[in-house]
């Protein structure tokens, strides 16, 4: 985990949806989001989130393997949005790795961490969770 997720206000608008762990449905995911998030001016950051965080859960836990489902939740408070992806879990944890200048893959959750404002993750080989924060420092809003 990279740095403590605040807990959002009671006040906060939260949605969660779950989804069909296939590939097509990170599509879907990004759909949602941009529906719920519409005029923030972080949706880019967010979508590329969402995106990273969904084919990360269907290429590397249970939840891309026949009959798994993901979930997408987003919350939104005071300026902030943040966006969880709960899948099924796996044997290895989430971390931030160096890609190679050729490498296909390896760059998402580097790509998460430098766009947001904090990201972290809990579970195990049965359910993780990896959320993304933004719109915590001074001058984003969302």
């Amino acid at each position: 985990m990279s740095h403590p997720m605040p807990v959002p206000p009671a006040t906060a608008l939260r949605w969660r949806r779950a989804f069909p762990g296939e590939l097509q449905q990170a599509r879907a995911a990004r759909r949602l989001t941009t529906m719920l998030l519409d005029g923030c001016p972080l949706l880019d950051e967010v979508l590329l989130a969402v995106d990273e965080l969904v084919v990360n859960a269907l290429r590397h836990t249970k939840s891309g393997q026949p009959g798994g489902t993901f979930t997408v939740e987003i919350t939104r408070w005071d300026g902030a949005v943040s966006v969880a992806v709960t899948d099924e879990g796996a044997p290895s944890e989430p971390a931030v790795t160096e890609a190679g200048d050729d490498a296909e893959c390896g760059r998402g959750l580097r790509t998460v961490s430098l766009l947001a404002s904090s990201w972290g993750w809990f579970g195990n080989d049965r359910s993780r969770t990896v959320a993304a924060l933004f719109g915590t420092t001074p001058g984003e809003a969302a």
